[in-house]
C-alpha cells in the first residue's frame, strides 16, 4: 500500500513539473493571465454607429471576461493540486497552517463558482423550456387588430 502511495505521490510531482513548465510558457506568452487581462478593447476600437459593431464589442467583452475567470480557475486549480501533491509527499499533520487555509480557501471558492454556474446553466435550461412551451390554451390572448381579448 505505502508502495502504491510512493508512485502516485511521484507521478504527481512528474505531473506537477510538467504542468508547471507548461504554466511558464503560456506565462510568459501572449496567453499568459497578466497579458490576457490587460488586453482591453473599447467601443470606438470598431469604429461607426452600427448594430453589427456594438455586438462584436459586446460579445468579445463576454469571451474576455470569461478567458480570464477561466485563467483564475485553472490558476487555483493548480495550486489546489500542487497544495494537495505536497500534502501527499509530507503527510498532512507536516503541511504549513497558511498552506492548509489556503487550499481550503481555494476548495470553497471552487466550489462557490461550480455551484453558481450549475445554478445559472440550470436557470438557463429553465428558461429554455419555458421558452419552448406553447401557449396554455386557457390563458386569454390579446389580439391586436381589435383589441379584443379571446378565450379559445
Amino acid at each position: 500500500m505505502a508502495g502504491d502511495l510512493e508512485r502516485g505521490v511521484g507521478a504527481l510531482k512528474k505531473f506537477r513539473s510538467r504542468v508547471d513548465a507548461v504554466l511558464r510558457e503560456l506565462e510568459s506568452g501572449e496567453g499568459g493571465a497578466a497579458k490576457v487581462a490587460t488586453e482591453r478593447v473599447t467601443r470606438a476600437s470598431f469604429g461607426g454607429n452600427f448594430g453589427e459593431a456594438e455586438g462584436f464589442y459586446q460579445e468579445y467583452n463576454r469571451v474576455h471576461k470569461a478567458l480570464v475567470a477561466l485563467s483564475k480557475s485553472l490558476g487555483d486549480q493548480i495550486e489546489l493540486l500542487t497544495i494537495g501533491v505536497h500534502a501527499a509527499d509530507v503527510g498532512y499533520d507536516n503541511v504549513d497552517e497558511q498552506q492548509r487555509r489556503r487550499f481550503h480557501e481555494i476548495q470553497a471558492r471552487l466550489d462557490q463558482e461550480r455551484d453558481a454556474a450549475t445554478e445559472r446553466a440550470e436557470a438557463k435550461r429553465r428558461e429554455q423550456e419555458q421558452g419552448d412551451k406553447p401557449a396554455d390554451p386557457q390563458q386569454p390572448r390579446n389580439d391586436a387588430q381589435s383589441g379584443t381579448t379571446d378565450l379559445g
